[in-house]
């Protein structure tokens, strides 16, 4: 099993959301985070005095999925969300040794 954790502009997720189910992927975890990369924040004026914003408001989705369906997912989402400009966002992939769902019992590809 994989853990990915999706952060992406908070714009994007009704899009991935949808996505994510077309293809069978329904448990989520979704959060409200900040944070810059190479997108190095944005310029505004505030009270006719330009300030840099460097922590911009993001989305984190997290979900766990059977190995065998990683690269499709993966596609799936970059497909879906993937605007070409600084900013779209990051996946990361995590090796996940077991899920257990608390009502069954339940382990492994079941519990998902």
């Amino acid at each position: 099993m994989k853990k990915l954790e999706i952060i992406i502009r908070a714009e994007k997720m009704e899009t991935l959301k949808e996505a994510l189910n077309e293809i069978g992927i329904k448990g989520l975890t979704v959060s409200t985070v900040m944070g810059c990369g190479n997108q190095k924040g944005r310029l505004e004026m505030y009270r006719g005095t330009e300030i840099t914003i460097n922590l911009l408001h993001k989305v984190k989705i997290e979900t766990v999925i059977s190995d065998d369906v990683l690269d499709k997912v993966v596609k799936k989402i970059r497909e879906s969300i993937s605007t070409g400009m600084v900013g779209d966002g990051k996946i990361f992939v995590f090796n996940v040794e077991n899920a257990i769902r608390i009502r069954t019992g339940e382990e492994g590809d079941a519990a998902i």
